[in-house]
């Protein structure tokens, strides 16, 4: 039975997707701008029209079932699924005012996982029943590998270019790496709306089996990653640009043949962590390969004071985002939603 709450939920979640796609088109864009291959508002209408493409290719939705595991069904409902939205719409908002580049994805699993687990304790249970261990410690584990796995192939990706075009001229070079560097950014920004966009599909997908519209196990209405791929898109396209100017400039001085290397590893790192179905930060990754990219010239040439800044705002996202779900379940519980 279609209600107020689940209508409400429906929007908040895209509300979410149009928050993530604004927060991390810095991610796409960010070295693309830097470098001047495109002007700010090109690439924003670059990136979203390859994280809508995403759409027509993507059908398995693997992230997205992910998501959906990651609390016990036992303890999924309506509330605990509101809860987690709006805290992690929250922490969005909140770090793109500051121009802090912390993960949407992490804050909406930490939000989903602090509800939930907030609801186990109403429920009588121990909070970690709430949550499945087999999907929360690959996430996890992902938090530390993700930006290193981006930062390897970064790097390996930067000394293999840079040997391959030794002998080229530096005009050339310069000329042919700015018209890679759009095909990059758009395997980026593709790569971005096949890991992001999936993870609203699994809670919307939650809500509508909690709902009873439809049956734990059933397809996934199409509608749903339709939706979520739009609203990505139309986040991409209003741009972010608090965190633009800290991608794009603040960890290391960028040139087209690096920006090339960022965005082809990050793409790279995306798309083997979405074959396995494992969602990952796309804000990690890329902040991972542009630092290996540094790497390529000298240790001094990434700002480290800023990378570190950067780490701490991504250990702090999923606990943060847990705690203002749980209070805002608790909330719902006293006031009785």
């Amino acid at each position: 039975m279609v209600t107020t709450l689940l209508v409400f939920v429906v929007a908040l979640a895209l509300i979410f997707d149009y928050t993530n796609g604004f927060h991390d088109a810095a991610n796409s864009i960010a070295t693309v701008v830097s470098t001047k291959v495109l002007t700010p508002f090109q690439a924003v209408l670059w990136a979203a029209a390859f994280n809508f493409l995403a759409y027509f290719v993507v059908k398995d939705h693997k992230v997205a079932n992910f998501v959906s595991k990651i609390v016990i069904s036992d303890f999924v409902n309506m509330h605990v699924i509101l809860a987690g939205l709006i805290a992690a719409i929250t922490w969005n908002l909140t770090t793109w005012w500051f121009g802090i580049p912390s993960s949407s994805s992490h804050t909406l699993i930490g939000g989903f996982a602090g509800a939930g687990m907030t609801n186990a304790v109403y429920m009588g249970s121990n909070a970690l029943m709430a949550v499945n261990m087999h999907y929360i410690i690959p996430i996890i584990l992902y938090i530390v590998l993700a930006p290193f796995i981006g930062l390897f192939v970064g790097y390996l990706i930067t000394i293999l270019i840079l040997h391959i075009c030794k002998n080229a001229r530096p005009a050339a070079a310069e000329r042919w790496f700015k018209a890679l560097q759009l095909i990059s950014s758009g395997l980026l920004s593709f790569a971005h709306g096949t890991n992001d966009a999936q993870k609203v599909m699994g809670i919307l997908y939650l809500a509508l089996i909690s709902s009873k519209i439809i049956g734990a196990g059933a397809a996934m209405p199409e509608w749903i990653p339709l939706a979520c791929y739009s609203a990505i898109a139309l986040g991409t396209m209003s741009g972010g640009w608090k965190i633009v100017k800290t991608m794009g400039s603040k960890i290391t001085k960028i040139t087209p043949l690096e920006g090339v290397s960022a965005e082809t590893a990050a793409a790279i790192t995306l798309g083997f962590t979405e074959h396995f179905g494992i969602p990952v930060s796309t804000t990690h990754t890329i902040t991972g390969s542009i630092i290996g990219v540094g790497l390529t010239k000298r240790v001094s040439a990434v700002r480290w004071g800023v990378t570190i800044n950067l780490v701490w705002a991504w250990i702090i996202t999923i606990p943060i985002s847990a705690l203002i779900a749980g209070l805002i379940y608790a909330l719902l519980q006293v006031t009785g939603y």
